[in-house]
């Protein structure tokens, strides 16, 4: 959507940036779940950097604002100071943030509210504190709030729960060198607050910062490109639509579809394309092994081939690239790097095969 034509009305384009937003913060936030075990085992490792606490507070607040509006929710946020930084892991934070939000906002009262203020607290420390207008918990319950798996007779409530948000946003706050906890008096709603270091802006300013979009009219593929082609082997329909679109935009760059490894060799012996994108996941017949049958075959052998997957561990990574694969992009695609990856692509079938190898090597 974003990248159609007509382009989409500034409103279209910022709730698509929403979405985005959201969309990738949830695929980042599924793959830091999985890590939960090595927070138990303390073996999970952090990436401190400086963050910028209002522009973190305000991509929660984003994600958080269609869960309000439904419930009839208002967030409050009081004024940020845009000089304030944060040593904390990016990820981990806003997993934190988002949970108490999160919280504060389902178990609100009907028309409640939601207040966030963050104000400086000793030397070098920070506190954020997340209030509500909900019902509150008696000193007892509040006693067991960070006890794994319990809801504090939240079982048989509309709310669904695992009863362990609590448990793991204390093991973060914790590991990034903070504190949490939270008071609360039955019938007048409840607060919570972390604790954290303070950090010097980075500098330079901005460096951690997301890299800047190209237009789209410039993720096109050069004109250059004229009677290029390309064979997509992939058997997911969605990610063989996206593609279809991409391509679809350089006119004079014909593409080639095959949804196994076995007719994806055939095709490529019978058209000889100037270039394949491999999924490595693929049915009967996977990525590597179809690669190997490429590799072999003369008529092939010279074509260079982009790795998809969704598969990022690192060790498939660099058999990927063992294997002749001159870029590995993970899934779901991301269009710029994707675009950049065909350009690289089409440069490399222009280079002959012995500087192709020799290249790769020195990479």
């Amino acid at each position: 959507m974003e990248s159609g034509l007509p382009a989409p009305t500034p409103q279209q384009q910022a709730n698509i940036e929403q979405i985005l937003r959201a969309g990738w913060y949830l695929l980042e936030l599924i793959n830091e779940v999985l890590d939960l075990a090595l927070v138990e085992s303390g073996r999970l490792s952090m990436s401190i950097e400086p963050v910028r606490i209002c522009e973190a507070l305000t991509d929660c607040k984003t994600m958080m604002e269609p869960l309000a509006s439904a419930r009839g929710i208002t967030l409050q946020f009081a004024p940020l100071d845009a000089t304030c930084f944060a040593a904390v892991d990016r990820t981990r934070f806003k997993q934190v943030l988002v949970n108490l939000l999160s919280n504060a906002i389902k178990y609100n009262r009907p028309s409640g509210l939601v207040n966030v203020v963050c104000l400086p607290v000793g030397p070098g420390r920070v506190r954020i504190r997340v209030s509500d207008t909900g019902h509150g918990l008696p000193a007892a319950k509040l006693d067991q709030l960070f006890q794994p798996f319990n809801r504090l007779g939240q079982e048989e409530g509309v709310e669904h729960g695992t009863g362990i948000g609590l448990v793991v946003c204390k093991r973060l706050v914790e590991l990034m060198g903070g504190q949490i906890g939270a008071t609360s008096r039955q019938g007048n709603g409840s607060e919570f607050w972390i604790e954290i270091n303070r950090a010097e802006p980075p500098l330079p300013e901005g460096a951690h910062s997301e890299p800047a979009q190209a237009p789209w009219p410039a993720l096109r593929l050069a004109q250059s490109h004229h009677g290029r082609s390309v064979l997509y082997i992939e058997d997911n329909q969605a990610n063989v639509e996206l593609v279809t679109q991409i391509i679809a935009r350089s006119p004079d760059v014909r593409l080639l579809l095959a949804g196994d490894g076995p007719h994806g060799v055939a095709l490529a012996v019978a058209e000889v394309p100037d270039l394949v994108l491999m999924d490595m996941n693929l049915p009967g017949m996977d990525g590597l092994q179809a690669m190997q049958l490429l590799r072999e075959n003369p008529v092939t052998r010279h074509i260079p081939v982009i790795a998809l997957s969704a598969n990022a561990m690192p060790h498939f990574v660099d058999r990927a690239i063992q294997a002749g694969c001159i870029r590995y992009l993970t899934k779901p695609i991301k269009l710029v790097e994707f675009v950049e990856a065909l350009e690289a692509g089409f440069q490399a079938a222009q280079t002959p095969p012995a500087t192709q190898i020799s290249s790769h090597l020195a990479i």
